[in-house]
C-alpha cells in the first residue's frame, strides 16, 4: 500500500473528500494542517521575542517567576 499527502484548497475540500470516499479507497484521515503551521508560528514568534529581549526593545520574564507559574 501506498500514501500520499497532498494539500486541497478549502473551496474544493469537500468535493475532493467526497470524490475520496466514493472511489472506495481505504480509511481517510484528516489531519489539521494548521497544527504544525501554528507550531512554526509559535517558534517565530518566541525567536522575535528572544530578539527583542536581547536588544532590550523588550523586557524578558526572571526564570524564578516563569517557574512559579508552572
Amino acid at each position: 500500500m501506498k500514501k500520499i499527502t497532498i494539500n486541497i484548497p478549502d473551496n474544493k475540500y469537500s468535493f475532493f473528500l467526497e470524490l475520496v470516499k466514493n472511489l472506495g479507497l481505504e480509511k481517510v484521515k484528516e489531519e489539521p494542517v494548521n497544527a504544525n503551521q501554528d507550531a512554526l508560528k509559535g517558534l517565530e514568534q518566541g525567536f522575535k521575542e528572544v530578539k527583542m529581549i536581547q536588544d532590550g526593545k523588550m523586557k524578558g520574564t526572571p526564570l524564578n517567576e516563569f517557574l512559579d507559574e508552572l
